[in-house]
């Protein structure tokens, strides 16, 4: 019950129901706030305890000062929690493993149980192994389940053996459009009482519910787990950028080209840690499909939520979606009796502020290894050539030669060139080159959620196909919608045949390549692009594009829009300007532009307007936790404890609550440390956390093959993330990974210092960390600027501690990374403000101290802490770094060794 300090509690009553809710306008200041603070007002008053969250909280939000640093911590309690398998296994493995932990210390296993719904969509584990046929679809899903069965087992007995917990199976869609089409509530009801829907995720894309009107953002399955568990989430109330909105899109651009836009100018702004609402006229002018990719691709500008306010597209939406009268009824209410409704002509009270006039956006792609660097696809091919020498010279200074030390690099039209010529299975041949694309992906709940953008790629199709053209041969084509809706719809239309017939044949429901699951190249294309060295592509529409993420095979990777991926499927290269150059040539042999197949606005509202309806929603939703046959067949073990298999590879029991008491261990000081890994700008969480291929070779290779597991049956690192043994081993080992400590290696390795006498060896990440913690000798990592940006992988952090890391110090960081790193029990610090690594002059050679650790035993938060650094020569480098420990409740977590420990012991005092 909330202390209701301010007399907020009050009635709403929407045709014959009544809702307790809590009054926003009786907090002095709430009228000029932001939409997505007044959402933070309402969860403070409604749960007002007096105690963690208190009037004094509440006037903070009040009495909020735009212009002001965020200094304020306060305690937000989301409605929800969503997860994905990949990052929701671990956190159902760690609920598990709790359970057992709270019954060794004499408590109620009873007593872990999510407090808040949880919902779980399988859509990470399909791999797009097969494509290109009819039968693609089938014969993936039977791959996924025979690769997955263990983790699936323990999934449904997590859904029987948990209050609150549901899973969406196999084969459904992805969360987040699963999300935005079906389980967000835009206005939650609850216990009598209506609030708005407000949630945390297993994913940094979570933010697409943002489009709803939906305040949520993703965390580590770390913080998810104690949300689950009734903690709230501890945080500062951040800065809030205006972003607005004028004017409409022009004739032949997407919503794609218009969230490229969008994210190469937060990008430059600089919007992380912070809240970004859209706000103005053109709010009202932009489809609530369209505000979900905008807030999708939130992580990737940085940004903590990027949230539109509910108004009659939100409601349109709803209703579209086989939401029932009452709630959009209540929607509606709610929002216009709260002051969270869009007024087109209002402006909030905002920290900073932007503007976009949509008419001025143009078609975009962005590459070749982010998502803010955008590209006008006017200049793609020209920015290729200029951008395909890096990958060349990478290689050769990395002393992997692109080609034979005594000639120079072939060019055609100051183009590095390699015509490599390749035999297909049936005996043709073809010739590919550098820039060929080899992966085409329709792909990513950023673009599957937006009928728009994926009737524009089917009616491309469906041009190109009358005019005879169809994919390049060495293109792996893949379609992978985020909800059956999509096939449904593309069916209704009559579309489906087109796309088959360019290669964009249905690989599952699932987020596949975007996510590195993409599954092999053809074997010879594979082939040609590994013995030649050759810089080839991927194009997808997707949201993330990183060094190594999509494929082992390609360097270079782009985010289009889904009709362009279409195109480029057909030109077969990124050396083609699609904007000039012809495309093919049509059945008479005259030459096909992307003009020739480019479909009107007008064609492409036609076949929404008439083809899409709320029945494909009500069908696709109507039983959607039961699954098929295959997944109720799995057997599933009973009872409220699980019974672990010796024996697994996929599921293991954690190490994190061994030898846990009830009271903490003060912390203490870190001294004789050594580096593990010396690290540059921009390392993302994908190059931290494991993802991907398991290479037979590599640490976690091994262990599988000693574990009796085939290498066919390896899977990837994402679908084996309930076994802590394989992730560690996968910790630091992206194939793109950089340790400035091994020059001129790429992947997980290092020097390992225990082996001085060796003169410090090359050598994996993994097997140095082992040398490290058997001799005692804790680790550190030196990292650059935005340290950990990318998705919200927990095991990023996880791994991290289980190495045996006990700080890292960088010169910025992303905030779901840092919050992680903390609740794993690992010191985030932050060299001075101008130094770095290379300007201190240190090598990852030197023995580090860090002290000042201590000062976080009397309760309080020291600000800085004193770093000295021993060379081995014996002289010293010494400077004050910043402890990012930023609010008391990060420093409640790090004392107790973690935030899973914290929760632990919270919850058997109760």
């Amino acid at each position: 019950m909330s202390a209701n300090s301010f007399d907020a509690r009050s009635t709403l009553r929407v045709g014959d129901e009544s809702y307790e809710i809590f009054k926003l306008d009786k907090v002095e200041g709430s009228a000029r706030l932001p939409y997505s603070l007044k959402v933070l007002l309402e969860n403070l008053l409604r749960t007002e305890d007096g105690a963690n969250i208190t009037a004094d909280h509440i006037r903070a939000i009040g009495g909020w000062d735009s212009q002001a640093q965020p200094s304020q911590e306060i305690q937000f309690t989301p409605a929800r929690v969503i997860m994905q398998d990949f990052t929701g296994v671990p956190c159902v493995v760690d609920l598990a493993t709790m359970r057992e932990a709270v019954k060794e210390l004499g408590g109620d296993p009873a007593k872990i149980n999510p407090l808040a719904p949880a919902e779980l969509v399988i859509d990470h584990s399909v791999i797009a192994d097969k494509f290109g046929t009819a039968a693609a679809f089938q014969q993936n899903v039977e791959l996924e389940y025979g690769r997955n069965k263990e983790r699936y087992q323990f999934l449904r007995w997590g859904q029987t053996a948990f209050d609150e917990f549901k899973v969406v199976p196999p084969g459904t869609g992805i969360v987040h459009q699963v999300n935005i089409e079906h389980l967000a509530r835009t206005v939650m009801v609850r216990n009598g009482q209506a609030y708005p829907d407000t949630l945390v995720g297993t994913d940094s894309h979570t933010t697409m519910v943002n489009g709803l009107g939906v305040l949520g953002w993703g965390v580590g399955g770390i913080e998810a787990e104690a949300a689950m568990l009734g903690q709230p989430v501890s945080m500062l109330i951040p800065r809030v950028v205006g972003f607005k909105l004028t004017g409409e899109l022009p004739a032949g651009t997407t919503a794609t080209d218009l969230v490229l836009t969008i994210t190469e100018m937060l990008r430059k702004h600089g919007v992380v840690g912070k809240f970004v609402e859209f706000y103005g006229e053109g709010v009202s002018a932009t489809s609530l499909a369209n505000r979900a990719t905008i807030g999708n691709m939130s992580p990737e500008f940085g940004s903590t939520a990027a949230i539109f306010p509910i108004d009659d597209e939100t409601l349109k939406y709803l209703r579209l979606t086989g939401r029932d009268e009452q709630q959009v009824a209540l929607v509606e209410a709610y929002a216009k009796e709260q002051g969270l409704w869009l007024d087109p002509a209002a402006e909030p009270d905002f920290s900073e502020k932007l503007e976009l006039d949509l008419s001025t956006v143009v078609p975009s792609i962005a590459g070749p290894k982010r998502p803010q660097d955008r590209i006008v696809l006017a200049n793609a091919a020209q920015q290729f050539a200029m951008d395909v020498r890096n990958y060349v010279e990478d290689d050769e200074e990395a002393g992997k030669e692109s080609f034979p030390a005594s000639d120079s690099p072939a060019e055609h039209n100051g183009v590095p060139t390699r015509p490599t010529l390749v035999t297909a299975p049936d005996g043709s041949t073809y010739e590919i080159d550098h820039g060929a694309v080899t992966v085409a992906a329709i792909t990513s709940c950023t673009n599957t959620s937006n009928p728009y953008v994926m009737v524009a790629a089917a009616l491309v199709a469906k041009k190109a196909v009358e005019k005879g053209l169809t994919r390049k041969p060495w293109v792996k084509t893949t379609l992978a919608p985020g909800s059956k809706v999509v096939t449904d719809y593309f069916d209704k239309a009559g579309l489906t045949p087109y796309l088959d017939k360019v290669g964009f044949n249905l690989v599952g429901y699932g987020c596949t390549t975007c996510i590195g699951n993409s599954g092999p190249l053809p074997e010879e294309v594979s082939k040609a692009v590994n013995d030649n060295d050759l810089a080839v592509t991927s194009v997808l529409s997707g949201n993330r594009n990183f060094e190594g993420r999509i494929n082992p095979d390609v360097k270079m990777n782009y985010l289009a829009s889904p009709p362009l991926v279409v195109a480029y499927a057909i030109a077969g290269s990124m050396k083609v300007d699609i904007t000039k150059d012809a495309l093919g040539v049509d059945t008479e042999g005259k030459p096909v532009y992307l003009t020739d197949i480019w479909p009107s606005e007008a064609e492409v509202n036609d076949v929404v307007a008439n083809a899409i309806g709320e029945d494909m929603f009500n069908k696709s939703y109507q039983d959607v936790f039961a699954g098929d046959a295959q997944w109720q067949a799995l057997p599933i073990p009973t009872g409220n404890t699980f019974e672990w298999d010796a024996e697994s590879t996929y599921v293991r029991k954690p190490p994190y609550f061994e030898g846990m008491t009830m009271e903490t261990t003060p912390v203490s000081d870190i001294a004789g440390a050594r580096v593990l890994a010396k690290l540059g700008d921009s390392v993302t969480t994908d190059h931290i956390s494991p993802a991907g291929a398991i290479k037979a070779d590599t640490p976690a290779g091994k262990y599988l093959t000693e574990h009796g597991v085939e290498r066919r049956d390896f899977n990837s690192y994402g679908s084996r993330r309930g076994n802590h043994e394989v992730m560690i081993r996968g910790t630091f080992a992206n194939i793109r990974l950089r340790n400035q400590i091994a020059p001129g290696t790429e992947g997980g390795f290092t020097r390992d210092f225990t082996r001085s006498d060796e003169g410090a060896p090359v050598s994996y990440i993994y097997d140095a960390s082992q040398n490290y913690q058997a001799a005692g000798t804790p680790l550190v990592i030196l990292a650059g600027k935005e340290y950990g940006s990318g998705s919200s992988r927990d095991w990023a952090a996880k791994g991290t501690a289980l190495l045996g890391v006990k700080a890292v110090i960088a010169e910025s960081y992303e905030r779901i990374h840092r919050s992680n790193l903390i609740g794993m029990g690992v010191l985030p610090l932050q060299y001075p403000e101008g130094a770095s690594a290379l300007g201190l002059g240190l090598t990852g050679e030197e023995t580090f101290e860090i002290t000042g650790v201590t000062g976080l035993n009397d309760g309080g938060i020291p600000e800085t802490l004193k770093v000295k650094a021993v060379k081995p020569s014996g002289e010293t480098v010494e400077f004050d770094a910043k402890l990012r420990i930023d609010t008391p409740g990060e420093a409640d977590y790090y004392r107790n060794g973690g935030i899973l420990q914290y929760v632990l012991r919270s919850l058997i005092r109760k």
